[in-house]
């Protein structure tokens, strides 16, 4: 089966296709970060409207990439949630419609079903069952994975997601959005050893998170190291960088331990934006070796959004008999737990 995938939850646009027996035939992504660095983060009502722009023009590039004629695929699948509405809108509608014209079906994906399932296009991919580790800008979630659909929610981020929080102490850091590369580059250059941050809820038992008193460490340790003007020294923003690295490093490691532990499984899997993150894997490689356990991920171009993984994960569910109707429904907020199992 061959399959179309668009995504357009945030403020990635991200084109597809994907061939049950070719595997990635092509795909294109275009970033919105440079329009929404100007304002600090991403502002919803642009992201919709550059999605408008770049979709077609995206839909051809990847259709020529993968050598085919435009709608020359068996399916269509476009993510439906969660994500931004007026964002979500956009591909899901022009799925849908391209879908209706070329006489083939549609599903709707949901945005983390198919970072979980990114790694599953790598040529080593995880057999299941897995603990997952969803780590993004919007979500920081352990997830007890024995099938597509198959899950089990074993811990959250009770208030900001790592991903949210990387981005807010780069705020604190005078640093540009997107924060997370930037605090990762900067982390590079520090001392790793000149402070120490708080661990979260690691000092309690649990897979939960919390980066809120994590965020607010970060906030006070660079106030208190501004001059006389508010400016802070360039090796103390790359120290403090290094420690909330660290901190949240460690604490995304000890739950990641607890969970492997809880499950008895030997295979981890760390998805989303956060997961290209190179000090993580490091860390986690180290856990996993002496757990005796395997470490998964996607490679850095699909650890972010991309249409590539929405592909992957709406064949899946094609291939098992499973198709949206034609009514248009997005969801901001869905529930991983609650997807149909295959």
């Amino acid at each position: 089966m061959r399959v179309l995938g668009i995504e357009t939850s945030c403020d990635e646009t991200g084109v597809a296709i994907y061939d049950s027996e070719q595997g990635l035939l092509g795909d294109a992504l275009y970033s919105q970060v440079k329009m929404h660095a100007e304002y600090g983060g991403v502002v919803p009502e642009l992201a919709s409207r550059d999605h408008v722009r770049k979709l077609l023009p995206l839909l051809d590039e990847t259709f020529a990439k993968a050598g085919l004629a435009r709608g020359e695929v068996d399916a269509v699948a476009y993510t439906s949630g969660p994500g931004l509405i007026g964002a979500l809108m956009v591909g899901a509608s022009t799925g849908r419609a391209l879908a209706l014209a070329w006489g083939v079906p549609a599903i709707g994906v949901h945005h983390m079903e198919g970072h979980l399932l990114a790694p599953m296009l790598e040529e080593n991919p995880p057999a299941f069952p897995f603990v997952a580790l969803l780590v993004s800008g919007g979500h920081t979630q352990l997830v007890k994975v024995e099938g597509i659909g198959r899950y089990e929610l074993l811990g959250e981020s009770l208030d900001d997601a790592a991903g949210e929080a990387f981005d807010k102490a780069a705020k604190m850091l005078d640093l540009d959005y997107p924060g997370g590369p930037l605090i990762a580059k900067h982390a590079e250059q520090g001392d790793r050893s000149r402070f120490r941050f708080p661990r979260p809820m690691t000092d309690r038992p649990g897979m939960d998170f919390s980066f809120s008193g994590l965020k607010t460490f970060t906030l006070n340790t660079s106030n208190d190291h501004r001059d006389a003007e508010g400016k802070i020294d360039s090796q103390t923003i790359c120290d403090i960088a290094a420690a909330f690295e660290e901190a949240v490093v460690d604490t995304l490691a000890i739950k990641c331990r607890r969970a492997l532990q809880h499950t008895g499984y030997k295979h981890l899997v760390i998805a989303g934006g956060v997961s290209a993150n190179r000090r993580l894997r490091e860390r986690l490689e180290l856990m996993v070796n002496k757990e005796r356990a395997e470490l998964f991920y996607a490679r850095p171009e699909f650890c972010t959004d991309n249409g590539a993984m929405i592909a992957y994960a709406g064949c899946q569910r094609l291939l098992a008999g499973q198709q949206s109707d034609l009514a248009i429904v997005t969801k901001p907020r869905w529930p991983l737990d609650t997807l149909d199992a295959i």
